[in-house]
């Protein structure tokens, strides 16, 4: 296990081929984005293998590498080379944050994927298991997390900081192998396709700033607040994206809905409000939300969304008893329930006669939906037994 990092493309390049012959790589990253809108990259770690007759020696100096992004002059075309090799696995834990990254800076999102979180969820260990409890329950050791508040951009870095990155390669080696072969022991690999092919889409990672309203809390907004703030929200998104800085140093969301509500038509008014007031926007700024609360104002058609509908009380109870069901099939079946289906699918089983959710499609429907279908319509029933929660068939109702 080296501790000196990559900072050559040279070296890269040689390493990433030398790792483009290996079947899957282990991978994570360090980055900052408390300042900016997308993540600073500031370290990468990577995995491979043990390969056949390979010594102790080789394997723990070559098995396990740092690379750093912020070398001057570093080319990470290599990196990217090898995150595109379809041949190659790419395994993380928790990838959503880590592959935003690369999309972000390669216009692209590794492929294929593996994600040992969303496996563990398959294989008994719970909802978003941490990484550090995950390799604790597999490996049966722990780690030394006293160096995860790091500031990760700062040069150098202590050898205990590297040791501590390398960790999340390391390790995952083995997390990843003995998930694997469950899987497959177990015949779920399928299971987690459908969540691999979300992680591998990019529109996963693309923020459309039309879509940003989405991220406000609005409460049965009148039409004419819902549109201001709309427009108000995808020019802070771009905004955001262009000058690369957080949102809400570009515009607080409380001020933004307070804007939304008064919809000013002048500068004086852009700054009239008592949230607004301690914003510093600077003159292009203002005529640029001016603009787009006019435009706003100007559009026909624009209504905020229908609330979902709630169910009734008799649609609540029997949620309540999907609820019940899906708790004994996923112990039994030692699956995290949220993985197999969500409160809100639960609640559309109950209002519809046949809801379109994930939890009535393949191995989900097998698992639960179909039992659930059979609840509902009174073909099935729930006891309290000594093994817990069990379901009692009661045969087909009587449609008169």
């Amino acid at each position: 296990m080296s501790l000196r990092p990559i900072t050559t493309t040279a070296d890269l390049a040689a390493l990433c081929e030398d790792y483009a012959d290996s079947p899957y790589i282990t991978v994570d990253t360090e980055f900052l984005r408390e300042r900016t809108y997308w993540p600073i990259l500031c370290l990468v770690q990577l995995g491979r293998p043990r390969r056949d007759g390979e010594s102790d020696a080789d394997f723990e100096e070559d098995g396990a590498v740092l690379i750093d992004p912020m070398a001057k002059g570093i080319d990470l075309a290599p990196l990217f080379a090898l995150m595109a090799d379809r041949s190659v696995l790419k395994v993380f834990h928790a990838a959503r944050q880590d592959i935003e990254i690369f999309v972000h800076l390669a216009d692209a999102v590794p492929t294929p994927l593996f994600d040992t979180q969303i496996a563990a969820m398959v294989c008994g260990f719970g909802d978003q298991v941490g990484y550090e409890r995950l390799v604790r329950a597999v490996c049966g050791q722990g780690l030394d997390k006293s160096s995860r508040f790091t500031d990760w951009s700062k040069r150098p870095l202590s050898d205990k900081q590297l040791a501590y990155a390398l960790a999340d390669v390391t390790h995952l080696r083995d997390v990843y192998e003995h998930l694997s072969e469950r899987l497959e022991r177990e015949d779920r690999r399928s299971w987690i396709e459908e969540e691999m092919a979300v992680l591998e889409a990019e529109e996963t990672y693309r923020v459309d700033p039309a879509e940003a309203w989405k991220r406000l809390k609005m409460r049965a907004p009148t039409a004419k607040l819902f549109a201001a703030a709309k427009a108000l929200a995808e020019w802070r998104e771009a905004e955001a994206q262009a000058r690369d800085v957080p949102r809400n140093r570009v515009l607080r969301d409380d001020a933004l809905m307070e804007i939304a509500a008064a919809r000013p038509t002048d500068h004086k008014g852009l700054t009239s409000g008592r949230l607004s007031r301690r914003e510093n926007f600077s003159n292009a700024a203002a005529d640029a939300m001016l603009k787009a609360i006019r435009e706003a104002a100007g559009r026909d058609g624009e209504r905020p969304p229908k609330a979902a509908p709630k169910p009734d009380p008799v649609q609540a109870a029997l949620a309540d008893l999907l609820r019940t069901l899906l708790r004994a099939k996923t112990a039994a079946e030692d699956v995290a329930e949220r993985l197999v289906a969500s409160s809100a699918d639960l609640d559309a089983i109950a209002m519809e006669a046949e809801a379109d959710v994930p939890a009535l499609r393949g191995w989900r429907r097998d698992l639960f939906g179909e039992d659930a279908l059979r609840l509902k319509r009174g073909e099935v029933a729930l006891s309290a037994g000594r093994e817990g929660v069990e379901v009692i068939e009661l045969g087909p109702r009587d449609p008169a």
